[in-house]
């Protein structure tokens, strides 16, 4: 029997699913983001190949959101969870020379299939075994270790680059590894029954929510990919004041889980949904309305909050849609994260190609806002 199947700490087992987020999205994605610049500029890549090195990160999220629930119904999670750790920082450590591109391919496609899998697998593990009137803060913390990678990368990687690209890598990859031994015995048995045949409960109101789940992946897309170069080069405030946008953006990360998890459990998660499809929409819409930095900053604080928030807020609404069903609310859940993988990697390649038609970034934050403001609409009529 493992240590952990005798007595669960429901506080230590939040504590690994936030380091397991923190590994697999906070680092092993948006890590890569402070390292593309070097990679160019030591002539391992070009800027386009660097670009499509991200989508290769996309593609494997999607596929890792796709094979959750079989992986899940015939190997234990804590198997599968401690193993993508692992991988996310054998994919580090194998990137730290130069190499082939489709070498590199490869290693960011498997750090993007543990980034699915640790997404669908790492919450809904450790959830079962939170009292339920703290499980939204609980989901809140799992997923503000998306922000703490990210500040972490914001802050540190630029600094491991000036001495060596190799060493920026094996320092993510150490660290991850690292992660990974520390809580090694802090998950949690997995309490939700096993079936492989057993197909998920698909009712209207989970359809609903996959539908605004994508819509909100769209929404997101000019932040994550297009605000920091927007702000330095077509806007004029220069590289650190695009670095200073990105640290903004990770600190509300960090944050944002954690008020919106809190939020649900007084609120309930479908207000708060709703509340946050409309916040969102004024954010992005600020970006495209206003060139100012300020309304920049604060815009990208907020945005950064936003989208580390919206999955635990979508798994609430998964849990409340479908109570006292663990293996359920999973299905659900690697549905719905599949939808948002759809959406994002969608999204991106949508509002790339209006990128190359219009030549400037503003109008993309419009079409995304418009994206927000119709998820709105939708889980607002959704009850009818």
């Amino acid at each position: 029997m493992e240590p952990q199947s005798i007595a669960v700490n429901p506080w230590r087992a939040t504590a690994a699913a936030l380091a397991a987020n923190l590994i697999a999205l906070g680092l092993a994605r948006f890590a890569f983001a402070p390292l593309v610049p070097a990679l160019v500029a030591e002539r391992w890549f070009s800027a386009p190949e660097a670009a499509y090195l991200g989508s290769a990160n996309f593609a494997g999220y999607l596929a890792g959101a796709l094979l959750a629930q079989p992986i899940a119904a015939r190997v234990a999670p804590v198997h599968v969870l401690r193993a993508m750790m692992l991988l996310a920082g054998l994919s580090f450590i194998a990137s730290s020379h130069a190499a082939p591109f489709l070498w590199f391919v490869l290693w960011r496609v498997a750090a993007g299939i543990a980034g699915g899998l640790i997404m669908v697998l790492s919450a809904t593990l450790v959830l079962q075994h939170v009292p339920v009137q703290r499980r939204g803060l609980a989901g809140g913390a799992i997923f503000a270790g998306i922000g703490l990678g990210i500040v972490f990368a914001a802050a540190i990687v630029p600094r491991l680059v000036a001495v060596g690209l190799p060493l920026a890598w094996d320092v993510l990859g150490a660290l991850c590894i690292a992660l990974a031994l520390l809580t090694w015995t802090s998950w949690p048995r997995d309490k939700a029954a096993r079936s492989a045949g057993e197909r998920p409960p698909l009712k209207g109101p989970v359809l609903i929510l996959f539908a605004v789940y994508a819509l909100n992946a769209i929404g997101l897309v000019p932040h994550t990919m297009f605000l920091v170069d927007m702000a330095a080069r077509e806007f004029g405030y220069g590289l650190a004041a695009g670095a200073g946008l990105w640290l903004l953006f990770g600190i509300g990360a960090m944050v944002g889980p954690l008020a919106a998890g809190r939020a649900g459990d007084s609120l309930g998660f479908r207000p708060v949904l709703l509340g946050m499809f409309l916040l969102q929409a004024g954010m992005v819409g600020l970006a495209y309305l206003s060139s100012n930095l300020w309304a920049l900053a604060f815009s990208a604080l907020v945005i950064g909050g936003c989208t580390a928030a919206i999955p635990p807020v979508v798994l609430g609404r998964v849990r409340e849609l479908i109570p006292h069903n663990p293996h359920g609310q999973r299905a659900v859940w690697s549905l719905a994260t599949t939808a948002f993988a759809i959406g994002q990697a969608g999204g991106a390649f949508a509002l790339s190609g209006v990128l190359g038609s219009v030549g400037h970034y503003s109008p993309l934050f419009g079409i995304s806002a418009a994206a927000l403001l119709l998820a709105f609409v939708i889980k607002l009529l959704g009850r009818k």
